[in-house]
């Protein structure tokens, strides 16, 4: 059924409810009425039986068909009045004269009648065939002594009897609401219909069903906003990213638990695609539209992609690629030498041949020496080596500190060790590349609660104004990159020593210090075998 058909229905029912209302409140207003108006005038009648002389002189001595005086004054007491029925008692409520014969010589029927208490009384009665309505009033004597029951009564309108008096009002009662009905519902009807687009409920809910499996079968996450700021859509996928609880849809984004850089890209006008901003340890790439219907803005739409592999498998393969120009460089270098090797041996100085390869293996080894044996964790032993090359190759001079000393750590740790000197090493390459005496010296600090490393390079330093802010994700003062991944390095570093208990700031003092500190959970070592000796 259509939409108007269900309000055209539903406003049938009611118009019906209403009108059984209004027909049993009819019903009991006619009978209230019938009762009031009749009653007095049959209260009336029954006063002026009561009080007529011949009734009152005949009777006390009355019996039943013994006269015909008392049977005539009643008669015409009801022929007067219009009543059905009348009935004169004595006071021991035999019946002496009444319009109905089998009435006479039988107690006088009362129900709730308080007449044999000395008062006047009206009231519905049970007769033999149906209900009436009777006037009792006591007949009393001169001296005032109670002598008999005076009975008027008038036949009860039937329940049908009283709706056929109501049928025409009801029915132009119906006529009238039935059209006004009709057309609220038509009316009601085309307003929903334009509200909702011109789908008829079965399209609105096949809709949302589709809505809802679409959303929750995203691997995107999807946070959709009203102007005021209210979540009204919130997928799984977005509710795991961003650490939302199951409850959000209906919340103020402000009383979420988000991080305020990230309730300001949610909010703001985004310049372009693909903005980067760092949650938690995850990389995720939003992109907001603001939508608009009729020209009203009624809220945005934001879709976010978790970039955190793909942005490790960048660094990944900037690391390859650092090798890669690390190992060309080394083989030229190693070229090099093997062409002064070569001359040497044409010419015949085989001593200087030796002395120039013990030379070369010596450097070589003596780098290798002197990172290893300081700093025990061969992960961020292996970087510091990679890195001195790096910096060789770019003019710069990478220096372990001789006060260095690391023993070898668990595999979370070494991670994040690698993480934090990995991208703390290269700004500082990067900040004194080019430079005069460029020079940057790392200091590793080991202790049974925390590892401090400590980066410091001869570069300009950190503007006194943005010590805090170059943690910020997005900020940097380099190039943009080629997909825009530019100021992640610093906040991660941040947020992986916070992460274990730590912190990471930066000072100046000749150029820029910056001092990593994390937690450090001690290796748990296998007891050693405890040998036997052989007899």
């Amino acid at each position: 059924m259509s939409l108007a058909g269900q309000y055209l229905v539903l406003q049938l029912l009611i118009v019906l409810a209403v009108l059984v209302a209004v027909v049993a409140i009819s019903l009991a207003q006619s009978a209230a009425a019938f009762e009031r108006i009749e009653g007095r005038r049959a209260l009336s009648a029954a006063e002026a039986l009561g009080n007529n002389p011949t009734v009152r002189a005949l009777l006390p001595s009355a019996e039943p068909r013994g006269g015909s005086a008392l049977p005539a004054v009643a008669e015409s007491v009801r022929t007067v009045s219009g009543s059905a029925q009348v009935a004169l008692a004595r006071s021991d409520r035999t019946v002496v004269a009444s319009s109905d014969p089998g009435l006479l010589g039988l107690p006088l029927e009362l129900g709730e009648s308080r007449v044999m208490e000395g008062r006047a009384w009206t009231g519905v009665v049970d007769g033999n065939a149906a209900p009436v309505l009777s006037a009792h009033v006591p007949v009393l004597d001169d001296a005032g002594k109670m002598i008999g029951i005076a009975s008027i009564s008038r036949h009860y309108p039937s329940t049908w009897e009283r709706l056929g008096d109501a049928v025409p009002n009801l029915l132009t009662y119906l006529g009238v609401a039935s059209v006004l009905g009709v057309a609220g519902s038509l009316l009601l009807a085309r307003r929903v219909k334009r509200q909702t687009l011109g789908m008829e409920p079965s399209e609105i809910t096949g809709l949302v069903e589709n809505r809802e499996a679409m959303l929750h079968g995203l691997k995107e996450g999807v946070v959709a906003l009203d102007p005021h700021e209210r979540v009204t859509v919130a997928n799984d996928s977005a509710r795991e990213l961003l650490g939302l609880p199951a409850d959000c849809v209906g919340k103020v984004l402000a009383v979420l638990p988000v991080d305020p850089a990230l309730k300001d890209v949610l909010t703001r006008e985004q310049p372009g695609p693909d903005q980067l901003v760092l949650v938690g340890e995850r990389l995720v790439v939003l992109n907001r539209v603001p939508i608009r219907s009729r020209g009203r803005d009624i809220g945005s739409v934001t879709t976010l992609r978790d970039r955190t592999e793909l942005s490790s498998l960048e660094r990944e393969l900037g690391a390859t690629r650092t090798a890669t120009d690390t190992l060309r460089a080394q083989a030229h270098e190693f070229a090099n030498q093997l062409h002064v090797i070569s001359g040497l041996i044409q010419i015949g100085e085989y001593d200087s041949v030796v002395q120039f390869v013990n030379g070369a293996t010596l450097d070589r080894t003596r780098l290798n020496d002197e990172v290893t044996s300081r700093i025990q964790d061969p992960a961020l032993a292996a970087l510091l080596i990679a890195k001195s090359s790096l910096a060789t190759e770019r003019g710069v001079t990478l220096q372990l500190d001789p006060d260095s000393a690391l023993e070898r750590v668990d595999d979370e740790l070494s991670r994040d060790l690698t993480t934090v000197v990995g991208n703390l090493v290269d700004n500082a390459l990067d900040a004194v590349t080019g430079a005069a005496e460029a020079s940057v010296r790392v200091l590793v600090e080991d202790s049974p609660e925390q590892v401090v490393v400590t980066v410091r390079d001869t570069g300009p330093g950190v503007d006194a104004s943005a010590t805090e802010e170059i943690f910020r994700q997005g900020f940097t003062t380099k190039k943009p990159g080629p997909a825009g991944g530019r100021g992640f390095g610093l906040a991660l570093s941040r947020v992986v020593c916070r992460r274990s208990g730590g912190d990471l700031a930066v000072a100046n003092d000749g150029g820029a210090v910056f001092t990593a500190r994390l937690k450090r959970a001690p290796l748990k070592r296998m007891p050693a075998e405890r040998k036997v000796a052989r007899p």
